[in-house]
């Protein structure tokens, strides 16, 4: 039986520039160019969104782009809208991406709409679900995910060729699996086609240039959009900022270094109180952790979802929380709980049913574990409703919320990652490296080292990426655009913040968040108001000013 670390946790991490027909568009084309030109025509038809929980000024609507953007009289796919209107005199839309990548907009702007309440003041706040996502004709890989989850895991922990390359047929075929369950977006999934949506998207919102506010892997596909339409480009941010040029491999070897640092972070933090179950010597309570982990990897122990909970399920676990400072107190007393009565309830609830604040922390690696009582049903379901969701995509129609795949969020995560890089190393090359890269991992850090090691084989069997992002995304030609780094971000290291920085140019605005947590947008009320400034009022902070971990709610 797979442990839920394997079954849920799923660690993630050319093209020319669109050139169109229509009046008020780029004016590049030539005749070569495919005609985009009745895509941008359309206009959103507004109605209030249907389903359970949904607020009731939350509006729904939908564009229609090409599924192929080189044969746009081909196949087209409905992308699924929402908006909270503007409150007083509006300047137009302001388009959010929480993340991911792999996660669903409409889900999280229900969720969290509140703290974007004040940029409503001057726009319509708008998200959306892009190809492959949510009711996006949304991508699956049947059983794959497991698949892969079992089969990298196995290879994390094998210590011969043998082992490794076991572990690649298996990664393989789930390759095969996710293909035959996608039907036919996922060819056409991707950040490049994300931007090129986002611009019909823009087009049909009344916008003459892009506002847009990007978290996380939302970062990569804002810094795409103004590569991409420099010309329609218009006050962006962009927040817990992605790499542009990392490989997956390296991305997973800066994803346990920053891991790792906001670990050492929250165990100084615990340290310092009497609850703390590791004691008040902050080098000891490393170390104890480091023997929790190796402990329950030796010897798992029950959990309440009937199946083991190991240290790889701890090290999930532990990832969750810390991507908000503000889930650091449950995380302290959930580890209080294993290690005093072996009880693994707190832990299994930040892993699978904790909301992480707001914005684009939750979609990041969340793993949207179903309730245990009802995870019998939706399994139930899982087939019927992955085979309505296939025939919709034949048509490019929107699915309904039941109908998207309880793995869509790990199958999207995983599609979307590898469109976007062009390395595929040969099993003979990954085989003669993994040894090394193991132990580069272990040393970055002794807790999540193995847990991220297995982003390694994430892309093993898939069509080679794009190298636009990585070749061409650079001094982008655009305003200003206002970047946000987080010291103590988890997630996306602050490095990236400089390089990708660096890499835009000139119109790049960094603003130094010296707090802990993924983003900075709903933790610190200092970044929150200079970003809703420069959106709302176009007023910048001066390129490497800072916010304060003072300036941070605790």
């Amino acid at each position: 039986m797979l442990s839920m670390h394997q079954r849920c946790a799923v660690v993630g991490t050319a093209t020319a520039t669109l050139t169109l027909l229509a009046a008020g568009l780029p004016t590049t084309a030539t005749a070569e160019d495919p005609d985009l030109s009745r895509f941008y025509r359309q206009k959103v038809t507004w109605a209030a969104c249907e389903g359970e929980g949904m607020p009731k000024d939350l509006q729904c609507g939908k564009v229609t782009v090409p599924l192929d953007y080189e044969k746009p009289d081909g196949g087209t796919l409905d992308l699924a809208l929402a908006r909270y209107r503007a409150t007083g005199s509006s300047r137009g839309s302001v388009l959010l991406n929480f993340g991911g990548p792999g996660g669903a907009g409409i889900p999280q702007l229900a969720l969290g709409g509140k703290e974007f309440m004040g940029l409503t003041n001057g726009y319509d706040v708008v998200t959306f679900d892009p190809r492959g996502v949510g009711r996006s004709s949304p991508v699956s890989c049947g059983e794959g995910v497991d698949d892969i989850s079992q089969a990298t895991d196995d290879s994390a922990e094998g210590t011969d060729s043998a082992s490794v390359r076991s572990a690649l047929k298996a990664v393989k075929k789930a390759a095969e699996e996710c293909a035959q369950h996608s039907g036919a977006v996922l060819p056409h999934i991707g950040t490049v086609n994300a931007s090129r949506d986002m611009d019909i998207m823009r087009q049909a919102l009344g916008d003459k240039k892009l506002n847009y506010l990007g978290f996380s892997y939302g970062t990569r596909l804002g810094a795409v959009y103004a590569a991409q339409f420099p010309k329609k480009t218009g006050r962006m941010v962009l927040d817990g900022v992605d790499t542009l040029t990392e490989p997956v491999a390296e991305q997973g070897l800066a994803g346990a270094e920053g891991q790792q640092t906001a670990l050492d972070d929250f165990i100084t933090w615990c340290t310092q109180n009497m609850a703390c179950p590791f004691g008040q010597d902050a080098r000891s309570a490393r170390e104890q952790v480091v023997q929790l982990v190796d402990s329950l990897d030796d010897e798992p122990v029950p959990s309440d979802y009937g199946q083991e909970f190991s240290g790889q399920d701890l090290v999930g676990s532990i990832s969750q929380a810390l991507y908000s400072k503000e889930m650091w107190p449950s995380l302290e007393q959930a580890l209080g709980l294993l290690v005093q009565d072996g009880d693994t309830h707190g832990l299994t609830q930040l892993s699978g049913g904790a909301s992480l604040p707001d914005v684009s922390a939750p979609v990041r690696n969340r793993d949207g574990r179903p309730e245990p009582e009802k995870e019998q049903e939706q399994e139930q379901k899982k087939d019927g409703s992955r085979g309505n969701a296939r025939d919709q995509q034949k048509h490019g129609g929107l699915v309904d919320d039941e109908e998207v795949p309880l793995d869509n969020l790990p199958a999207a995560l995983m599609a979307i990652n590898c469109a976007d890089d062009p390395d595929r190393p040969s099993a003979d090359e990954i085989t003669r490296d993994m040894g090394k890269l193991r132990a580069a991992y272990e040393e970055a850090s002794p807790v999540f080292g193995q847990y991220r090691l297995t982003q390694v084989l994430m892309c093993y069997g898939r069509a080679r990426g794009t190298d636009y992002i990585r070749d061409d995304v650079r001094d982008v030609n655009t305003s200003k655009m206002l970047l946000v780094g987080t010291r103590g971000d988890p997630a996306t290291p602050y490095r990236w913040t400089e390089e990708t920085a660096k890499r835009l140019g000139s119109a790049a605005v960094v603003l130094d968040n010296k707090g802990e947590g993924h983003t900075g947008y709903a933790s610190s009320k200092c970044v929150h108001q200079k970003v809703d400034d420069y959106l709302l009022y176009g007023s910048l902070p001066d390129s490497g000013s800072s916010c304060g971990p003072e300036d941070t709610d605790d």
